[in-house]
């Protein structure tokens, strides 16, 4: 089978990028191999040629993202302008993965289709759709209805809700499979009302959330059996910032790290931090409120790669 570097693509292949710019963090180490495919085909003939020993991670826009400062090996993927397309048809929409979350919900709106959940998520639809992302009660499971995707043998496939079994902030897809782009369904509503509902949502986000900040939204999932799921049984009595201020960690610090003081739920970079710095002040929140609560945060930002050597 075929090293990286041996494989003929029409898109871009580059050997030991610096990953730190394109996360939203600003922190991470390079890849040995970063890909950014022309289009779905060129994407399916280097997975189909490459050494299946090699490992492939699949990368968004980094917005949800802490790659460590050791890099991370084997190929990166990032899809960029070949996956961004959205078409709407009567009440489904369907979006390239690299689709930001923000245009689909718009592009939705104007055609009279209720994805406005989505306005205010940060990232693009292959990461929305891979966590499950979701706010004000509403899921990405609740509007999905398939997925392409391609294996990490190359194989194109489509999925439907069954294969990815979402859960909250999650789903099961396959090591190395790579989403491609996604339908989704949603209630039909009138354009002006759904565009005046984001404007709202968005004026309230940005007088509770970090918004001007370095951050990757929020870094611990609300705790279980307290979670937003939108279930008629939903309880909202506990949410994960609650639970850090109660344990004393809103606006903890560790090197350039920091618990944002405007919202404990939010880590972020203000400046210098290093992934260390950051994975390492939130496993310290992480044991603090389980000391003080018993209760056991679990990470929502992805953490990915190797540490850096000593």
């Amino acid at each position: 089978m075929t090293h990286p570097g041996k494989i003929e693509t029409r898109g871009a292949l580059v050997q030991d990028k610096d990953l730190s710019a394109l996360t939203w963090l600003r922190v991470g180490g390079p890849a040995d191999w970063f890909f950014m495919p022309a289009d779905a085909d060129d994407l399916a003939q280097f997975l189909t040629a490459l050494d299946p020993d090699v490992p492939v991670f699949p990368m968004g826009v980094g917005s949800n993202l802490i790659v460590r400062d050791g890099g991370i090996r084997g190929v990166v993927i990032r899809l960029g302008r070949g996956f961004n397309k959205i078409d709407t048809d009567g009440t489904r929409v369907t979006a390239g993965v690299a689709a930001l979350d923000a245009h689909v919900a718009r592009k939705a709106a104007e055609a009279g289709v209720d994805l406005t959940f989505l306005r205010t998520i940060p990232g693009a639809i292959g990461g929305a759709v891979r966590m499950n992302a979701g706010c004000y009660g509403s899921y990405v499971a609740d509007v999905f209805v398939e997925a392409q995707a391609i294996t990490r043998e190359g194989e194109r496939v489509m999925l439907t809700a069954d294969d990815l079994k979402f859960q909250y902030r999650q789903t099961d897809l396959p090591e190395g499979w790579i989403i491609t782009s996604a339908t989704f369904e949603g209630p039909m509503g009138d354009p002006d009302d759904l565009t005046a509902r984001m404007e709202a949502q968005l004026a309230k986000r940005d007088q509770t959330q970090p918004t001007k900040d370095r951050t990757a939204g929020s870094t611990f999932r609300n705790p279980a059996g307290f979670s937003s799921t939108g279930r008629a049984d939903d309880s909202h009595e506990l949410k994960a910032w609650k639970v850090i201020e109660d344990a004393g960690m809103r606006g903890a610090t560790r090197g350039g790290a920091q618990m944002n003081p405007m919202h404990a739920n939010f880590l972020t970079n203000t400046g210098d931090a290093t992934a260390a710095d950051l994975e390492g002040l939130g496993e310290e929140v992480r044991k603090k409120v389980y000391e003080h609560s018993g209760i056991e945060l679990v990470w929502e930002i992805m953490r990915v790669g190797e540490l850096a050597e000593k």
